[in-house]
């Protein structure tokens, strides 16, 4: 599928920057390529492969997955400098210390969700938006929170490009969204000290969380599946590295 931008586009997008101040704007503006970056040739479309294959040779089996993977174009997330490595099983940085992640763990994590079409999932992160469009190309009903103003804002604008309408929202991932809990699914995509309370409280008895928790450079990737509103089954996934989540922290 080749991706088009046309003028209504290009307006909605520089009319979502007006809540950004003028730095931020010099600083997220497409540099007058009127997003001409956003094209998916047939060699993203073969590099797309080879990363589909890799995730196949590390375990990845669901189809579903693969799929998403295969018709969400990575680099579009990424500054167009980096469009060559967009498909390698690399992380990068967004802006605001904060990356997108190995395409492999957010396989490896959608993997462990289970996402069944119509789930309610709550993410923890939304970052460059990347793991949400994989969620909603699954079939998801998401929900996802972002600490970061600039990094909200830039998320809306390129998953709206796809055509996808998750419940974004700039705030606290620490305490969730009770506004629309329980949910079916959390996932967070920060590593966690320990895990959040509220989060417990709002994923649904038989719902599975999954969240890397761990103080140090390393965290422990736990699949949490809740039995009864005060019984937890945990189990951990290999040691995996995420940037801190920072609670009541909003930039």
């Amino acid at each position: 599928m080749q991706y088009k931008v046309n003028k209504l586009q290009i307006v909605s997008y520089f009319a979502g920057l007006k809540e950004l101040n003028l730095f931020q704007k010099f600083e997220l503006r497409f540099e007058r390529r009127e997003m001409n970056h956003l094209k998916d040739t047939f060699k993203h479309k073969g590099m797309r492969k080879n990363l589909i294959s890799q995730l196949q040779e590390k375990g990845i089996k669901s189809k579903e997955i693969l799929d998403a993977f295969e018709s969400i174009p990575r680099h579009f997330f990424l500054d167009l400098a980096f469009e060559e490595q967009a498909y390698s099983n690399m992380a990068f940085q967004i802006g605001s210390g904060q990356t997108i992640s190995h395409p492999y763990t957010v396989a490896f994590q959608s993997e462990l969700l289970e996402i069944q079409k119509g789930d309610k999932v709550l993410e923890i992160g939304t970052g460059s938006g990347f793991q949400t469009c994989i969620l909603c190309a699954l079939g998801a009903k998401v929900f996802s929170i972002e600490r970061h103003r600039d990094l909200h804002l830039k998320a809306k604008q390129i998953i709206h490009f796809f055509n996808f309408n998750p419940k974004l929202f700039f705030g606290d991932g620490y305490q969730g969204n009770q506004s629309y809990a329980p949910y079916d699914k959390i996932l967070v995509t920060c590593g966690a000290p320990e895990i959040p309370t509220e989060l417990k409280k709002q994923l649904k008895v038989g719902g599975i969380m999954v969240i890397p928790v761990g103080e140090g450079i390393e965290q422990k990737m736990l699949k949490i599946k809740k039995l009864s509103d005060y019984e937890f089954n945990l189990r951990e996934f290999g040691t995996f590295k995420f940037v801190p989540m920072l609670e009541r922290t909003v930039k």
